[in-house]
């Protein structure tokens, strides 16, 4: 069996086990959300696996292990918190979609030459408008809200990065993606948001490398990189905050210190195969939904299972890598390798925060943190990536036919 058809019956296993553990949460409270839930998150997983391939060439494993991240999150939310589960679900139907039109785009539209300059301009409009009319949370003034809904630019302007990193490092033109992510990381140093910040830099100097393959020129990318850091170490409060507390939490443990412990608490207290699904005090942490969503997984769920989520991650991972090898094109293979980069470094940034391997950043947890706007996004990435994956089929396909008329 190839690697990519494992998707199939992979699916059917997700399907499966978010049935059988909605239903569970269901039976606990008799809530009839429950039951739709139980329903409509595996019906999207298994529409989106087997009719996706029906309209288009697609990988089905990459389809099947996003699928489940995304349900997984569903269900730990609608565990703590069912509010925040049910928008999740409309949010990951949104995405469905959104990840079907760039799936679409990509088999659309193969250059992106005289569109880039347009989204890059537009996205740096975006980006500042939280300077504008944004919140302050957290220290980082990287939200506005359009009604009751809150949009993070900073996860929409990822998707145009990608892009125009790609276009640009593919012509070899240096000074318009130079241009583009110093004008992002500027605005977002502005913003506070160093979380968000550390993912584009590191995103455009490992595509920088992967696309060049100049060490002299990645390794004073990297100086300035350090430098930055320092200084935003010294600028900002929050970041010194953050810094002392991954050194000592325990040294202030009811302010600054509290979510960490209790992140670390509950990890600990569900040993190796957790309290079980519904139990324990995910409460405890104060942003159990987003940024320590993950130790509610392994409070739960156990260690062993939270050690397969982070192996979904880096299957999904290999898989974009795979996809980025395959392309004829260097800008769909660099568009594809950073939209892996970006991925990768934001799960690594998140889970390495919440096990305090790395200063706490803020980010959130690709496909599985409570949040539209980083959902809706992380979805249009795979769809990015899809789009890609989709134009390497029909490649191969048409050299079978070739082969085949020798």
């Amino acid at each position: 069996m190839r690697t990519k058809d494992l998707g199939k019956p992979l699916s059917r296993a997700v399907t499966v086990f978010f049935c059988s553990a909605f239903l569970l949460l269901f039976l606990r409270d008799f809530k009839w959300q429950g039951l739709a839930l139980a329903v409509a998150v595996p019906m999207l997983n298994v529409l989106t696996t087997n009719l996706l391939p029906k309209l288009f060439p697609s990988d089905k494993l990459l389809l099947s292990l996003t699928n489940f991240l995304c349900a997984l999150g569903i269900l730990v939310l609608y565990d703590t918190n069912p509010s925040y589960a049910y928008a999740q679900a409309v949010y990951y139907f949104i995405g469905l979609v959104a990840m079907v039109i760039c799936i679409y785009i990509i088999r659309l539209i193969r250059s992106f030459r005289f569109l880039v300059w347009p989204m890059m301009l537009a996205a740096l409009a975006l980006l500042v408008l939280p300077l504008l009319i944004g919140k302050e949370t957290f220290g980082a003034k990287n939200w506005f809200y359009v009604g009751s809904v809150s949009v993070q630019p900073s996860e929409v302007v990822k998707l145009v990065l990608v892009i125009a990193l790609a276009r640009f490092m593919a012509d070899r033109r240096m000074f318009p993606w130079l241009f583009f992510s110093a004008g992002c990381l500027g605005i977002l140093m502005l913003q506070k948001d160093l979380g968000t910040a550390l993912l584009y830099f590191f995103t455009t100097i490992l595509l920088f490398y992967a696309s060049s393959g100049n060490l002299a020129l990645t390794g004073i990318g990297l100086a300035a990189g350090a430098g930055a850091a320092v200084a935003g170490y010294h600028m900002f409060a929050h970041v010194k905050r953050r810094v002392a507390i991954w050194q000592n939490p325990w040294s202030d443990y009811d302010n600054a210190g509290y979510q960490i412990i209790h992140s670390l608490m509950a990890i600990a207290s569900g040993g190796l195969f957790g309290v079980g699904l519904g139990l324990g005090s995910p409460k405890t942490i104060p942003v159990y939904h987003t940024d320590f969503i993950f130790s509610v997984i392994c409070e739960q769920f156990g260690l062993i299972f939270g050690c397969c989520v982070l192996l979904m991650y880096v299957a999904l991972i290999w898989r974009g890598a795979a996809i980025a090898m395959a392309t004829r094109t260097s800008f769909h293979g660099l568009l594809a390798m950073g939209i892996t980069i970006l991925l990768g470094l934001q799960t690594f940034v998140i889970i390495g925060g919440v096990l305090k391997l790395i200063p706490l950043t803020g980010v959130t947890m690709p496909f599985v943190s409570y949040g539209g706007t980083s959902l809706v996004s992380s979805l249009c990435l795979i769809g990015l990536l899809q789009g890609v994956a989709s134009l390497n089929e029909d490649n191969l396909k048409e050299d079978l036919r070739l082969a085949t008329m020798e």
